[in-house]
């Protein structure tokens, strides 16, 4: 390998970090580094698993550690979480890629719109209390979403994102946090799938990683000092982007 691909993987990996730390989508730029060097889509695939949960872990940290996340609730949406990602990555779904990239380009442009439209949403931390109902509708997001991350992915911390405000009236920030800590769940589900199948590149992992944790890390400092007046935009920006690689994919 040389030095350019070398620091061409590390920047990479750390503003994908970055950016996935702040309002999702990382993965928007992380696997296009990974393949535009070469490595086979499943490869790249475990890879970049093993570099996202990376930069995950360091963000989750963190938040958790600013005391913006819901540990009360985390304690009953993770489970549901995990298994939602174990399922999604086992199961073998009838849907064709097109037909579901179809699906969640037009889901996620209605929250991209929604969010726009919506000049309050997010803006305050409107949360009051842990209900039956919102418990139960929140069990239900992480199953869902966790079983849509273990074997799709795009997108997934943006609907997790929206849905917490939906549900819990969290501004971006606590709604972003707590996203971080069912994604960190949903992505190390999959990776341990990936390494037993063997998709994982480790002398481009370990490094990639370690530029992710930074990116990760940095990110969730700059996330927490700002708030949600710098989530909300980018959380717009990645969303659209999100729509746009989809309708490419669907296209091609």
């Amino acid at each position: 390998m040389s030095i350019l691909i070398f620091i061409f993987l590390c920047v990479g990996g750390f503003i994908a970090a970055f950016v996935d730390s702040i309002a999702g989508g990382g993965g928007l730029i992380s696997m296009p580094v990974l393949m535009i060097v070469g490595l086979p889509a499943h490869l790249a695939l475990g890879t970049n698993k093993f570099g996202g949960a990376s930069g995950c872990l360091m963000s989750t940290y963190k938040y958790v550690k600013s005391g913006k996340t819901n540990n009360d609730l985390l304690k009953k949406l993770v489970p549901f979480s995990f298994l939602g990602s174990v399922l999604g990555v086992k199961c073998v779904l009838s849907i064709s890629e097109n037909i579901l990239n179809i699906l969640v380009f037009v889901m996620i442009l209605g929250v991209a719109i929604y969010t726009f439209t919506s000049k309050g949403l997010g803006d305050e931390n409107r949360f009051e209390e842990l209900n039956q109902k919102n418990i139960r509708l929140g069990m239900i997001l992480a199953f869902g979403l966790g079983f849509y991350d273990g074997f799709f992915g795009p997108g997934a911390g943006t609907f997790l994102t929206f849905g917490l405000i939906k549900i819990y009236g969290f501004d971006f920030l606590h709604a972003s946090a707590n996203t971080k800590v069912l994604n960190l769940t949903s992505n190390l589900t999959a990776l341990v799938l990936f390494m037993i199948s063997g998709q994982v590149l480790y002398q481009v992992a370990i490094f990639y990683g370690i530029s992710m944790m930074i990116g990760g890390y940095i990110g969730a400092k700059v996330a927490i000092k700002k708030g949600s007046s710098l989530i909300k935009p980018i959380f717009l920006v990645m969303a659209i982007g999100v729509a746009a690689k989809l309708v490419y994919q669907t296209i091609l």
